[in-house]
């Protein structure tokens, strides 16, 4: 089973590529699986280290279960276990995301990217008790937290960190942001945990925590730049990571008026990432699932100088990775 010490390098986040009319309430059938499989086989081919699929950018709280089946079918059945794959299966309730692990499970999905139920928020005695009971109904299926505290409704601090490794040994990764307790949330965790920053914040992460900066997250905008930002700091080559690094800085900087803000980031965060990641020219995102399906065009305009962004960076690493 993979652990800690086997997820290296730039992870790619997956949308689920939507068909036109996926915007309506009324709409079915709403995942264009063709688009699902190329871009799953461009990830693979460009050199992405693993996959991460239904997360928030990824709608999982917005794909009905039907179009939330075929598009973790065709994606499992594209990636054929090439690259390890994380799938996200958090709903509103344990019974729903047990049947949904099983079903990722039985699919050939390496692991999940769980989240918290959250109608009601957790205390830290809920949260470490589910994450338990995951692991001890799936012992064989590895577990990354997906630790989104704006979106659980749950600190994630470093208390629940030393608790939940000691309790649910299936943990061995989380999708991860938070600077200010990642060295005493490694420490926690006895190195069991691949802590996992977005590439905007890996550079940041490699000054705190430098023997565990070995992983980052991108969004599918193509995984060179987060590639070529790893190998660097594998490398030790800080004067390579520190201009990657200014490069993604740049690359983010036209969203900051959404980001800057986590109440504004809170209402408006699977817009963004959509049309970044379409914006980009790496894949076609479609339309956004409802509720969610509102964007000011400050808001989108800004997302989409992002995207147009990253894909001249996308360009400039390609080169640079050969």
């Amino acid at each position: 089973m993979i652990s800690a010490n086997d997820i290296k390098g730039a992870l790619a986040i997956m949308p689920t590529p939507a068909r036109e009319g996926a915007e309506r309430l009324d709409a079915t059938d709403t995942v264009d699986l063709d688009e699902t499989a190329r871009l799953a086989e461009s990830l693979v081919r460009d050199g992405a280290t693993g996959i991460m699929a239904l997360g928030t950018m990824g709608e999982c709280a917005t794909t009905s279960p039907s179009d939330y089946e075929a598009f973790v079918d065709c994606l499992l059945k594209t990636v054929r276990g090439r690259i390890p794959t994380f799938v996200g299966t958090t709903a509103l309730s344990g019974h729903e995301i047990a049947r949904r692990i099983k079903f990722v499970k039985e699919r050939g999905a390496t692991g999940t990217l769980l989240g918290i139920p959250m109608w009601q928020p957790a205390t830290l005695d809920m949260a470490v008790k589910f994450y338990t009971d995951v692991a001890a109904t799936f012992p064989d299926f590895p577990i990354m937290v997906y630790a989104n505290a704006r979106a659980f409704r749950f600190p994630f601090g470093v208390d629940f960190w030393g608790a939940v490794v000691a309790r649910a040994p299936t943990v061995m990764s989380a999708k991860f942001s938070s600077k200010a307790i990642l060295k005493e949330s490694v420490a926690a965790t006895k190195g069991r945990v691949n802590f996992v920053p977005p590439v905007g914040l890996a550079y940041e992460f490699a000054q705190i925590s430098p023997e565990t900066a070995n992983t980052c997250w991108i969004p599918a905008v193509g995984p060179q730049i987060g590639l070529a930002l790893m190998n660097a700091l594998a490398q030790k080559d800080a004067q390579q990571a520190k201009a990657v690094a200014d490069d993604i800085a740049w690359a983010v900087e036209p969203h900051h008026m959404i980001t800057g803000s986590q109440d504004v980031f809170a209402s408006y965060n699977i817009q963004m990432e959509k049309i970044l990641m379409g914006a980009s020219g790496y894949c076609k995102t479609g339309p956004i699932r409802p509720p969610y399906n509102v964007m000011p065009e400050n808001f989108a305009q800004a997302a989409r100088e992002s995207g147009q962004r990253f894909a001249k960076l996308r360009a400039k690493y390609s080169k640079v990775l050969g």
